[in-house]
C-alpha cells in the first residue's frame, strides 16, 4: 500500500491525532470518507459518459468550433 510499512502508518496516525486530537478524528474520517466516495462516483460518471459516446459529440462540437475560428481568421487576413 503506498510502500508504506507498519511504522510508518502509526507515525502518520499519531500525527493525525495531534494535529486534529482524538475527538475530531470520527469527523475528520468522515470527511475524508465522504470526499472519497464523490471521486470515485466522478470518475465512475465519466467512464459512464465516455462509454455513452458523449466524447464523440464533444470532439465533433470542438473540431465545428475550430473551423469556424480558421474561417474567422481568414476573413480577417
Amino acid at each position: 500500500m503506498f510502500g508504506l510499512g507498519t511504522q510508518e502508518l502509526l507515525i502518520i496516525l499519531v500525527l493525525v491525532m495531534i494535529i486534529f486530537g482524538a475527538g475530531k478524528l470520527p469527523q475528520v474520517g468522515s470527511a475524508l470518507g465522504k470526499g472519497l466516495r464523490n471521486f470515485k462516483k466522478g470518475i465512475n460518471d465519466g467512464e459512464e459518459e465516455i462509454e455513452e459516446g458523449d466524447i464523440e459529440d464533444v470532439a465533433a462540437q470542438h473540431k465545428k468550433e475550430i473551423k469556424e475560428e480558421k474561417k474567422q481568421q481568414d476573413k480577417e487576413s
